[in-house]
């Protein structure tokens, strides 16, 4: 399942899925499946590629024309309109999502909510949630590197519907076709971009071929 940057394939549960198909995107997700990458080079590899595929997760935002006076004349031209877009990460692999998503949207809100996997169980346990109090009127893209059970971002999902979101969008590095299911299970509406689609998930549930696990990857930690 894949599809050409700009257009979009069917997942298993016949929501939308985009997958950014383009070399640079492609050359720097193999250097972050590469064992020997450090984590100084993994967390700027993670930045780069977001910052390539958030322009697709962020095709939606609506715009509007406004006069603009350049060095040679008047014209109309478009700009984001509205109320500023929220960027919401699933902690903790999600910050360095964040703070790309910022460099290309200074005056987005930001977001967070934790969330760990249990070892045995592998459901998500929330621990933290601190978002904009007004991020109901916001266009809302929910970041987390990797996509696999799909259990954090319906989790996440799910406390944004709480608080009375529209739908958001879903951005991930790496995804799997048992997260896609299992977010398109819950929340058929969802619009996910991804920079590759993996296989599946392993008896351990880490996707394959993936990249490990993209937290401790990130910052170092086992």
């Amino acid at each position: 399942m894949s599809a050409d940057a700009g257009a979009a394939s069917q997942s298993p549960a016949s929501g939308t899925v985009t997958v950014v198909d383009h070399p640079l995107v492609a050359h720097k997700v193999t250097m972050l499946r590469d064992v020997g990458t450090v984590s100084e080079s993994f967390r700027a590899l993670c930045t780069e590629i977001t910052l390539l595929t958030a322009y697709e997760a962020l095709r939606h935002l609506p715009v509007e024309s406004v006069a603009v006076e350049t060095p040679i004349t008047t014209t109309r031209s478009p700009r984001l309109s509205g109320p500023a877009p929220a960027v919401v990460g699933i902690l903790r692999a999600g910050l360095v999502m964040i703070e790309a998503i910022l460099t290309l949207i200074p005056h987005a809100r930001v977001g967070h909510v934790g969330l760990y996997r249990d070892p045995e169980s592998h459901q998500p346990v929330q621990y933290y949630r601190k978002l904009p109090t007004d991020i109901a009127e916001r266009d809302v893209l929910l970041v987390d590197p990797m996509l696999a059970t799909g259990g954090s971002a319906v989790r996440s999902l799910e406390i944004l519907r709480e608080e009375g979101c529209r739908p958001p969008r879903l951005l991930s590095i790496i995804g799997c076709p048992e997260g896609i299911a299992a977010v398109h299970s819950a929340y058929p509406e969802v619009q996910i971009t991804l920079a590759a689609l993996d296989e599946r998930l392993n008896e351990n549930a880490y996707i394959v071929p993936g990249l490990g696990d993209a937290g401790d990857r990130i910052y170092g930690t086992r």
